[in-house]
Order: structure tokens, then sequence, then C-alpha cells
């Protein structure tokens, strides 16, 4: 296939619309459409658009007042970030601040609609949006056509206080060489249907040229993270569900709920759930959700007071940071690391799934795994959008360590967040 005759197939552009006096404040970022999936050819053809174009992006400093555009989950973690940076916001902007005034959450914080902000506070504010689960580019040219003179993704102020808090989710992308342009073909050639290279590529458009890529046929899933339909058919709930990096135990409800053993006293055929969570206030939130249990179910799910990485060795962990705390050279905290092949050796019944979520640490964990995942041949399901390993590395090496394994890469949210890369072996496709 031609270049010409692989991308007039695809694509169609369009830039956000926004008033001129709102252009001149902030640049819109731009959103691309394509009205069919990529195959393998197209994909790295669009790759190498991506690597000729110049970022136009860079991470946002905090030089005027900061207002917090969403008050869900990413508005909750925005706003502890901010706290442990120490960089005060002037108040929070939610369609239901009327409704959240009193919640404990937002004691002593500001919360208005977005009717009830003044223009003096659009015209002076910077508006860090902290929502992932619409897309950027509407919104924000809905908020410029509104009024706000800047506008950014939360995530790429976080990036400014890397320094102090290990939070990643807004790392860009550096420019690619030859050998990353080749990895990352290689993984598109790799990927097991076209939705994951269109994923992939609005993945990799995001952190690097902050551009929000759409292809027809690709939506975001709705399913649960974790638990696309192509994980939920090859499920066998009588081996080990084995969630590294658990937190309060939202992937645990969610698993129970997919096996059908979320309000039952024991299902028939449960193997059990070993859950690793090394933030003792999480750990704390996991063990009170285990308690409310059925009886049957909490007596088989162990929980797991532990860091997972490569190798078993000291390292420096950054606690009390929520769905942030991880393996930091910023953590004040000292502790030995294990592995997925410790934790599993003596694991009864065997682990049937593994799931990664470790803030930037999964591609190590697989290496600790590899003896445990060959012999034992779980589902996989990595997170891979913390940081760079996410564009290729993660993807690579499980590409060329796990034979007959089918790769997918699916996105669960905007802003190049909820990036996930799921592996399943071949014999169990339903």
């Amino acid at each position: 296939m031609t270049r010409a005759a692989a991308i007039s197939a695809l694509p169609h552009d369009k830039q956000p619309s926004a008033p001129a006096e709102a252009r001149g404040a902030t640049r819109a970022h731009a959103e691309r459409h394509f009205s069919q999936l990529p195959d393998a050819a197209s994909a790295r053809l669009l790759l190498n658009d991506i690597a000729a174009e110049a970022p136009a992006f860079a991470a946002e400093a905090a030089d005027r007042p900061v207002v917090l555009y969403g008050a869900g989950n990413l508005g909750r973690l925005a706003r502890d970030h901010l706290r442990v940076v120490g960089l005060d916001f002037a108040l929070v902007v939610d369609r239901n601040a009327d409704l959240l005034k009193d919640d404990p959450a937002w004691a002593g914080v500001t919360l208005m609609t977005p009717e009830a902000v003044p223009a003096t506070i659009k015209a002076e504010a910077l508006l860090a949006v902290s929502i992932s689960t619409v897309p950027f580019v509407p919104l924000e040219a809905q908020l410029m056509a509104d009024g706000w003179r800047r506008v950014v993704p939360f995530y790429d102020l976080a990036e400014s206080f890397r320094h102090r808090h290990p939070l990643s989710n807004g790392w860009f992308a550096g420019a690619f060489d030859s050998a990353d342009l080749d990895a990352m073909g290689d993984a598109l050639d790799g990927w097991d249907d076209d939705i994951s290279r269109a994923h992939h590529l609005q993945f990799i458009a995001w952190r690097r040229l902050r551009a929000e890529w759409n292809f027809a046929g690709a939506p975001m899933p709705s399913c649960a993270r974790f638990f696309i339909p192509d994980v939920r058919a090859a499920l066998d709930p009588a081996k080990t569900f084995v969630d590294l990096g658990a937190h309060h135990g939202s992937v645990v409800e969610a698993y129970l709920a997919a096996i059908g053993a979320g309000t039952v006293e024991m299902p028939p055929a449960f193997g059990g759930i070993l859950a690793v969570e090394p933030d003792a206030t999480n750990r704390a939130a996991l063990e009170t959700y285990a308690s409310r249990l059925p009886a049957g179910i909490a007596a088989r799910i162990r929980i797991k007071d532990a860091a997972v990485d490569a190798i078993a060795r000291q390292r420096h962990f950054h606690t009390g940071l929520g769905y942030a705390s991880q393996l930091s050279e910023t953590g004040s905290e000292s502790l030995m690391t294990t592995t997925i092949d410790a934790l599993c050796a003596d694991l009864d019944p065997a682990p049937g799934f593994l799931k990664l979520h470790l803030e930037g640490a999964e591609h190590d964990a697989l290496l600790g795994g590899l003896a445990t995942i060959r012999h034992h041949r779980p589902i996989i399901a990595a997170t891979v959008y913390h940081d760079a390993d996410g564009l290729y590395r993660t993807a690579r090496l499980m590409m060329t360590a796990l034979e007959d394994y089918r790769f997918l890469f699916r996105l669960h949210g905007w802003c190049g967040t909820g990036a996930v890369v799921y592996a399943l072996p071949r014999e169990a496709r339903a």
C-alpha cells in the first residue's frame, strides 16, 4: 500500500473551534478524526506522521491562580496533589457543585457551577481540567467559548512538580529515534486487532504531541477497566486472581462481579484472591472492604503488604498519596521489594489472572514474574500510562517473552490515561 492510499482512506482532520480572543490567550489542542481503523501498514505510516511533527505543548507552570474543573475521582486526586506540593487553588468548578457543598470531602473548599464563575476569574485563572472520562478537546473548546482564557489538563500542571510528588500521568514523550520507531512499529504489528493499533496510536499522539486522535470503530471501552470482554470470556474463577496494586479494593470488587461472586456467600468454584498493597492507609481501607464481604468469600482473600519489583532489593517508597503511592526516590520510607515469582511460589490455586497497576513499576514487576507467567500462563492486564515504558517497552517485553499469547491495547481514559496492555493465552480464548 502506498503512503497516499493508506492515509487518504483514514483521516478527516478537524481543529477545535474557539473565539479569536480565546485563541490569543491559549493554544487550543488539535484533534484528528479517522474514518476507519488502521491496519498494520497504515499504523506504521501514521506513527511516522507523529514522529515528524513538532510538539506545541509542555508542562504547565502555575503562574496564576489555579482553578480545578471537576470534583470526581480525578478532582479529589488533584486536590490532594496540590495540597502536598503546597500549591493553593482558588476554587473547584463542577456542574454538581450545589450537591457537593455538604460533602465532607470538600469541606473548606469553594465550589461553583460553571454558570456561577465570574468573568474576572475566567480571564485571570489557570483552569486545570481534572476529568479524564470525556474527550479533552471538545471540552476545552467549550470552556474557551465560555470565556476561560487558559485551559490545561491537570496532569500537565502536575508534571511541573515531579521533583516533589511522583505523580507521573502527565509525562511528555521525547523525540523518537529510529530504534524507537522500529520498536513501536513492531508493537503495532504485534497487536491482535486493529482497535489495539488505533488506541496505541491515540496514546502515542497524545504523549508526543498532545493531539487528540479518534478512530471510528475504536471507542473507549464501556466496561470496567481490566475486564474487557476478552478477559471476562477467559476468566477461570477456580484459579487465584492476583491484584498487584489493590488500593482500596475496587478491582477486587469488579473481579467478584465478573465471576458472579458479588452477592453470594460462596460461588461454586472460587480459587480466591491475593491482593497486594504496600501503602498502609490504602491497605487499611482494603481490609475494611474485605471484612464486609460474605464470610466465605472474605476467607479466601489474602491481603499482603508488599511492593513488587524486578528483584528483591531496598527501595524508597512514597507513601500516603492514595492512588499515587509508589516506589519513588521522592519517598522517605525504605522497604524491601519482592517479586511476582516469590509471591506466587507457593500460591494455591495457581494464578489465573495477574492485574498490575503499579504507577510505572509494571515493566520491572513483569521481569520479576516471567517464570510464574510462563509456567502458569495467566491472563495479564498491566497499566502502561505512567511513564515512557508504555510507548513500547512493556508491550515488547510481553510480546518477546511469552509464547502463544495474544496481545491487546485498550485506552480507558482520555489525555493519555487508562492505557492497559492485555495478554491472553491463546488456549483461554472462549
